[in-house]
């Protein structure tokens, strides 16, 4: 987990509940008679500025973008076997989101290999698609701005690997 040091203006990081965000600057602003430093934070495919206490950050999960390394082992958790639980769909659904929602790109991808279907499979539910897309777009969105490259991209290069897997 990164330290609020190793953040300047400029930066692409990660805020999980958002996905990746440009930091525009840091900011001191008066709250109730109180000085507080936030950082203010761009996500410009949700057309959301977001402001975040300093204070707060560590335990929001702001970090930087994923290594090289976080990457390739993300990559990998797709080509492994999925996981088919015999729980109820609503306890994988929480389960699902939660792995979204941490911000960790292993994590991310599990969900992606988990419910991703190949052409001869079968046709996934409506809330099946929606995490899988909302998984989908967090690990592109990622790759994409890591390696410098357009989301499409990232996107085909992570379902190039589910289909040959």
């Amino acid at each position: 987990m990164s330290t609020t040091a190793s953040f300047k203006d400029g930066d692409l990081v990660v805020y999980p509940a958002h996905g990746v965000g440009k930091l525009l600057s840091i900011e001191t602003q008066e709250v109730a008679g109180h000085e507080l430093k936030v950082f203010v934070i761009s996500f410009i495919k949700n057309r959301m500025t977001l402001r975040l206490p300093m204070m707060k950050a560590h335990n929001a999960g702001l970090r930087n973008l994923a290594s090289p390394h976080e990457v390739n082992t993300a990559l990998k958790t797709l080509k492994k076997t999925p996981v088919n639980r015999k729980v109820i769909w609503a306890r994988r659904a929480q389960e699902y989101e939660l792995k979204i929602s941490s911000g960790q790109l292993s994590s991310i991808a599990e969900v992606i290999r988990d419910l991703y279907r190949g052409e001869n499979q079968p046709d996934q539910s409506y809330s099946e698609r929606q995490i899988y897309q909302a998984a989908l777009q967090r690990l592109s969105a990622e790759i994409a701005a890591i390696e410098n490259i357009e989301e499409t991209q990232a996107t085909e290069k992570v379902e190039q690997i589910l289909q040959a897997a």
